[in-house]
């Protein structure tokens, strides 16, 4: 493989972070290590790599300063490593793009499983529907993997751009957050429902004229949420 087909690891205890490489190189894949958060950025930026494992606890730079660092510059698939179960610290993570965590101490084999999962999604998601999606003057072209509104490109974070996509393939269908959990991932048991309302925030900051007042991403309370079908004001 060569070096866009790498996985980056950034975990400053080296015995984990052997634990990882040692468990990803026999499924195949290429791996990188940092053991502190500028070492990561660095690494990156050199690699850019297709996949970043992310232990939150770092030195030099905190997990989630180099996620949201991560995000300024590129749409590449967050898996959080934590030894924090509290809800807040998951939901920290994902309001800065992460895609995923896995709470330590995990299993080698959990964690592979979650890093090919979420691979297939950024690769297939391209491949669910060919035509455009507009309304007014927002469009998702799927097969670009891009979203542009006034013809100024937005950058999405994967789970953003699924939940967009799912979501404006049916204007005006009712999804409930475990529906979009699962379009997020493998297995949302593990997931509170509250991380589908922080992505819609973020996603509603980047599309809506304004994010108090949407008139696009809709909510249904008690329910879940939808696309407008038409030209809609307010939140419902």
């Amino acid at each position: 493989m060569n070096r866009k087909d790498s996985i980056l690891i950034v975990e400053d205890e080296k015995n984990i972070a052997s634990l990882i490489d040692k468990s990803l190189r026999r499924e195949g894949f290429h791996t990188v290590i940092a053991h502190d958060g500028e070492r990561a950025l660095q690494l990156a930026r050199e690699w850019t790599p297709v996949f970043v494992v992310l232990d939150l606890m770092l030195p030099k730079m905190s997990g989630w300063e180099v996620c949201r660092r991560l995000r300024e510059e590129s749409d590449v698939p967050i898996l959080m490593l934590t030894a924090k179960e509290a809800e807040i610290d998951r939901l920290s993570g994902f309001s800065l793009g992460a895609d995923d965590y896995v709470v330590k101490p995990f299993s080698p084999r959990e964690l592979i499983e979650r890093v090919k999962a979420i691979l297939r999604r950024t690769r297939n998601a391209p491949m669910l529907r060919k035509t455009k999606l507009s309304f007014g003057n927002l469009i998702l072209e799927p097969e670009k993997h891009k979203l542009t509104q006034n013809g100024e490109p937005i950058a999405l974070t994967p789970s953003e751009y699924r939940l967009l996509l799912t979501l404006m393939s049916a204007p005006g269908r009712v999804f409930s957050r475990h529906e979009l959990l699962t379009r997020l991932y493998h297995t949302s048991d593990a997931v509170v429902a509250r991380v589908v309302d922080v992505h819609i925030g973020k996603l509603r900051q980047k599309i809506e004229c304004n994010s108090a007042n949407p008139h696009l991403i809709l909510t249904v309370r008690g329910v879940g949420y939808r696309f407008a079908e038409t030209e809609e004001q307010g939140d419902h």
